[in-house]
């Protein structure tokens, strides 16, 4: 790796594993990701439109350009991660979502300067800008510096990855639902433009910072023993799976994790989206639509802290066949949000498979491929999730549109998970027993 592992300390020194400050700082990592997040982008919206003069569809258009550019960008990327090592990839990452926030608080200036440059319409020009500009934000925030924070995690640990991810997950999942309320503050203290500006500073410098001086690439590295305890990193971990990418794409395990997290990125989204008008076409106030939201997050906090403590004990089949079984249920019940029990059901349904999806993501791919080229195998994967989750909103506002109703999309993603669960009933692993 480009950066030795006793600058500015050796881990080794630490009083204990030093893996549970990998997962602090890994932590930290998916949070300062939060600006290149739907839910950190959703708060500026509004503003944002009233600064450029696009349209909502125009502006959504662009987002789902942007983020499937990203999900196009981020195969590469994990090649690059594995190659370079997660500090420098971490803070790459960071400098890259600070000056994409620093350039979007002058969107609408950079739009009409584009505008009279190539003698477009104004709100052209900001389309243009601002697609080129998502692409960035996704793939810095969203893609890379969550890709490389998850992959830290896999790499430092085995028998206690789960709980690593567990504790992780209690932190990330309050951190994403408090950040559009503290993104909303900041918004009215500074105006969105002093926001993105703040935000991008403090991304650029602190998670820079949190990168070179606490991000280690693994503990083999440090003259540590996975999980562990010190001895020499070159005897450790040989006799661990080895998978290279291409292999990797060739299994069916790698299909059905990666089939299973892209339905939930993609129907998830499409629900949040347009969560208000499916509430409307249940009979249900604005308000009353959005309550789906605050027991979700109960749930899925909950689910993703017993699902981590679990992962280290059960098969990772049997986490596999339990997300899916709760993505048909939640995906269902949404479908009758005004049903006395459709609510609470969707966020039973939709807070348990979010509780997996979270620890999935982190303990899947390294106990199914190995460490060796994790960063490049996960990139994969989240390239497909990402692009699902870009096409999400569009196939259910196709339903809404061609066949009056959100409920032909929602059942058909509820029967997806069982064609996704066939490839689940035999073990996972190749050539063992996940």
């Amino acid at each position: 790796m480009w950066l030795s592992p006793d600058l500015p300390f050796a881990p080794r020194r630490v009083p204990f594993y030093y893996g549970w400050v990998v997962v602090v700082a890994a932590t930290l990592g998916v949070l300062f990701s939060i600006p290149g997040q739907t839910m950190g982008v959703s708060v500026f919206t509004d503003p944002l439109l009233e600064a450029t003069g696009l349209g909502r569809s125009s502006f959504s258009f662009a987002y789902l350009l942007g983020t499937l550019g990203s999900a196009a960008l981020l195969p590469r990327a994990g090649v690059v991660i594995d190659r370079v090592g997660v500090r420098v990839a971490a803070g790459a990452s960071a400098l890259a979502l600070g000056a994409v926030l620093l350039v979007l608080a002058q969107a609408d200036r950079a739009g009409a300067a584009l505008a009279g440059l190539l003698g477009l319409s104004p709100s052209a020009g900001a389309f243009a800008v601002l697609a080129v500009l998502f692409v960035g934000l996704r793939f810095s925030g969203q893609g890379v510096l969550t890709l490389v924070s998850r992959t830290m995690i896999g790499r430092w640990f085995d028998a206690r990855r789960g709980r690593a991810t567990a504790v992780s997950g209690l932190f990330v999942a309050f951190g994403f639902a408090y950040a559009p309320v503290l993104f909303e503050a900041w918004i009215t203290r500074a105006g969105w433009r002093g926001a993105w500006t703040e935000m991008g500073f403090v991304v650029a410098l602190a998670m820079t910072a949190v990168a070179f001086v606490f991000f280690r690439e693994d503990p083999e590295s440090a003259g540590l023993v996975l999980d562990g305890g010190v001895t020499d990193s070159r005897a450790a971990g040989q006799a661990e799976l080895a998978f290279t990418r291409a292999e990797a794409l060739r299994t069916r395990a790698f299909w059905v994790l990666t089939l299973a997290l892209a339905l939930q990125g993609m129907v998830v989204t499409g629900i949040t989206f347009h969560v208000v008008d499916l509430g409307a076409e249940s009979g249900l106030a604005k308000r009353e639509a959005i309550a789906l939201f605050p027991p979700l997050a109960v749930v899925s906090t909950s689910a993703g802290f017993v699902v981590g403590w679990l992962a280290d004990r059960v098969s990772l089949r049997a986490l596999v066949l339990l997300f899916l079984g709760a993505e048909t249920l939640g995906y269902a019940a949404s479908a009758h949000l005004g049903h006395a029990v459709g609510l609470p059901l969707a966020a039973l349904g939709l807070g348990v498979a979010g509780g997996c999806f979270s620890v999935l993501t982190t303990v899947g791919p390294p106990r199914l491929f190995g460490r060796r080229h994790l960063a490049a195998i996960a990139g994969s994967t989240m390239t497909v999730v990402v692009a699902g989750s870009a096409l999400g909103p569009l196939a259910m506002a196709g339903s809404r549109e061609l066949l009056g109703s959100y409920t032909p999309a929602l059942y058909l993603a509820a029967a997806l998970p069982w064609l996704v669960g066939l490839g689940a009933l035999r073990p996972l692993r190749p050539g063992g027993s996940a």
